[in-house]
């Protein structure tokens, strides 16, 4: 699709925004939405006709593109048939993407609990483990996030969360692996793992096992910065639990469906959990969707007891019609493989190039189409290149490198002192490596302000 240039249509667009429109985020006078008139493959377009590489994928969700043709003729399709119909029946829909996605997920996560989106996943199944345990505690991460809606944000670990932080919700923080900042003055990945599973054992201990009712982690921790765990750690959490009768819940609604290389990025570390949340990828983000993935002895749990919670567009017709042609899309057309294949052979050396030339680039790290880029003041240091949730002037360096970015047509995805790589999973060579030199410019940028 060739973009059309339209200017007084992108104003009107503009003005009707900052007229009506509430954002999520932010405040309100300050910031200057981009008018966007299109959307194609792992490309949008302005109103003046200026196109950007989006290395966002939209919030990480546009995982097969912009308007996939396959996934926009079935979400016709399915609106000629039947637009909508409450979730107590059993549509076809509705139950092919069940199906397909319990054919993916891994162990025996073979019950499908539909949702509107991610953070609703998280609720739930947050719901459904204090339910199934009769205690009310849950440890979460710092360094993590889960969503906007009341417990969701209340497990959250980073800046998000603090507005809205009850300090009564039943939440108890504690600090996951990560050896570029460790917090357990670690050298090695096998003492990072080794003492953060001490550390989680002993918040657990002294919380009381018997309050706990379930441990929840991003299996890649996504906007707090793509922090893969260390060898170990996952399968180390994964026998706590079993050792104290905690419910194991991944959160998978940014890593999942093809973004590491992998069906869910649980299949990288061999894990199983017992709940599993999604949305985002699962349909390309095309009609709002999310769940959880249900173990049998949770949803035994739920046999002959009603589980008290619902929604009344939980498996919308239109959502699931999406989720199953997008799940057929990226079989048959070997997204997940090129999400692999294209991390291993692109990005990781790549990137790798831009840190050993870029003195803003502390480190890189990541897996598939799943990358982040920790940006530094000083590499011996590792000061970062901002302040920890740094705003206005204390921002600059950031906010300078985000633009040179738009200057050179790519779209990033920028948080605290981060740069996030996360193009669509079906994203061609050619465009990896268009990226890359946009970003290349845009480093040196940012190099402006390292020590």
């Amino acid at each position: 699709m060739t973009p059309q240039t339209d200017p007084a249509a992108g104003a009107a667009v503009k003005a009707a925004d900052r007229a009506h429109v509430f954002h999520s985020w932010s405040a309100q006078d300050l910031i200057d939405p981009l008018a966007v008139a299109g959307a194609e493959g792992s490309y949008f377009w302005d109103y003046d006709g200026t196109r950007y590489l989006d290395f966002t994928s939209g919030l990480v969700y546009t995982n097969i593109g912009y308007q996939h043709p396959k996934v926009v003729a079935a979400i016709q399709e399915q609106a000629a048939t039947m637009t909508t119909f409450a979730p107590a029946f059993a549509i076809e829909a509705r139950s092919e993407a069940a199906r397909l996605i319990a054919e993916r997920t891994p162990g025996d996560l073979d019950k499908i609990f539909f949702t509107n989106g991610g953070a609703d996943a998280v609720e739930h199944a947050v719901r459904m483990a204090r339910l199934h345990t009769g205690r009310p505690k849950v440890l979460s991460a710092y360094r993590s996030y889960h969503g906007g809606t009341q417990q969701a944000v209340n497990l959250t670990g980073d800046p998000r969360r603090w507005p809205s932080d009850s300090g009564t919700s039943g939440v108890v923080h504690f600090w996951a692996p990560f050896l570029y900042r460790s917090r357990f003055y670690a050298e090695t990945e096998e003492q990072e793992t080794a003492r953060a599973l001490e550390h989680l054992e002993t918040t657990i201990a002294f919380e009381g096992p018997g309050t706990i009712a379930a441990i929840i982690l991003e299996t890649i921790p996504g906007t707090a910065g793509i922090m893969l765990p260390p060898p170990g750690y996952l399968a180390g959490v994964r026998e706590l639990c079993d050792r104290y009768g905690i419910v194991f819940v991944l959160d998978e609604v940014m890593a999942g469906f093809g973004r590491t290389g992998e069906w869910f990025a649980a299949d990288l570390f061999d894990v199983v959990p017992d709940l599993m949340t999604f949305a985002k990828g699962v349909n390309s983000g095309y009609v709002p969707l999310g769940g959880v993935a249900v173990s049998g002895k949770i949803a035994e749990t739920f046999g002959k007891r009603p589980y008290p919670g619902g929604l009344t567009y939980s498996g919308h017709p239109l959502a699931c019609a999406a989720a199953v042609a997008t799940i057929k899309v990226m079989a048959e057309e070997g997204v997940v493989a090129n999400a692999k294949r294209l991390g291993e052979s692109v990005l990781a050396p790549g990137l790798a190039e831009l840190a050993a030339r870029h003195p803003s680039v502390g480190e890189v790290r990541g897996v598939g189409m799943f990358w982040a880029l920790e940006l530094v003041k000083d590499q011996e240091t590792r000061e970062p290149l901002v302040p920890y949730n740094a705003a206005g002037e204390a921002n600059a360096p950031m906010a300078a490198f985000a633009a040179a970015a738009k200057k050179q047509g790519l779209w990033p995805f920028v948080n605290m002192n981060r740069t996030h790589v996360v193009p669509p999973c079906n994203t061609s060579e050619a465009e990896l490596k268009e990226g890359l030199a946009a970003l290349d410019a845009a480093l040196s940028v940012a190099d402006e302000y390292t020590a």
